[in-house]
């Protein structure tokens, strides 16, 4: 079992602007819950305790403020009689935690970045889940992308990455994802070439990260110095490092349907599979 997660939830989210100068991108509503929340819930189905949210150094922080209790809120149900909607209201359970970190975002940027400050933040020598928060996997009635994610997994030692069919055209918008015989990473091309596009499978940015892995993540963002203004620090860069160099990252393929919320396009289209 796997008790620790990372989701990244900082930045302005520039891509959905002007909503985003008012709401976090990874507040942005789907259905009755924000985006960031489907994965927070499913990840804490999957047996999660602690939950590691690397969030902007902007106050007040709308992530923070709806994953802890509203006291007042509290307070008026139970005046109104309305202390049915109590357990709504409660968006966490007693036994989980959220850790925040924070991350300013004029500093390093890209994926990398806040799975090594969080690693080097709580020093955690141990598997953890890496989800992103503006995106998730909807699968009601079948298998989650952790349930997946763990199910891929041979040995405490190896990582895992989410495979996610898609149209060949809309390869050029992901990471196309390479994998042998065996069901593990060979590499990821980030946003092909239409015409060098060899497989519709992509990555998500869905992760199980073994020790090893995340420490190749600490390594990568401290021996590189990008400016803002230059190369991203990828995730998948020290992932293409750490297989080369013999690491196992399992592929996990997933039965669910890849829902975002970064462009106003995806954003509706999974407010209406959520809510059709």
């Amino acid at each position: 079992m796997i008790t620790k997660a990372i989701i990244p939830v900082a930045g302005w989210g520039t891509r959905r602007l002007p909503i985003t100068k008012i709401i976090e991108k990874s507040m942005l509503p789907v259905g009755n819950r924000p985006l960031v929340d489907y994965s927070v819930q499913e990840l804490i189905k999957a047996g999660v305790k602690d939950i590691y949210m690397v969030i902007s150094n902007t106050e007040p922080c709308q992530v923070r403020e709806f994953y802890k209790d509203n006291l007042a809120l509290n307070q008026y149900l139970v005046d109104r009689g309305k202390k049915d909607r109590l357990k709504l209201a409660k968006t966490l359970p007693e036994d989980v935690t959220i850790h925040y970190t924070v991350q300013d975002p004029s500093d390093k940027y890209g994926t990398a970045v806040p799975i090594a400050m969080v690693v080097e933040e709580y020093k955690i020598d141990e598997p953890v889940f890496v989800f992103f928060g503006d995106d998730f996997i909807w699968n009601p009635n079948g298998e989650s992308a952790a349930e997946s994610l763990l199910k891929s997994v041979k040995d405490p030692s190896e990582s895992a990455i989410l495979g996610v069919e898609v149209p060949r055209e809309d390869v050029v918008k992901y990471g196309e994802i390479t994998m042998n015989d065996d069901d593990c990473l060979v590499k990821i091309v980030e946003k092909p070439k239409l015409e060098d596009v060899k497989s519709n499978l992509v990555h998500v940015s869905k992760f199980i990260m073994s020790p090893e892995l995340l420490q190749e993540m600490v390594k990568y963002v401290k021996s590189h110095d990008f400016g803002p203004m230059d190369q991203e620090y990828m995730a998948t860069d020290p992932l293409d490092a750490y297989v080369k160099k013999g690491g196992v990252v399992r592929v996990a393929p997933t039965n669910g349907e890849y829902l975002d919320g970064g462009s106003v396009e995806g954003w509706l289209h999974a407010n209406n599979v959520v809510c059709g």
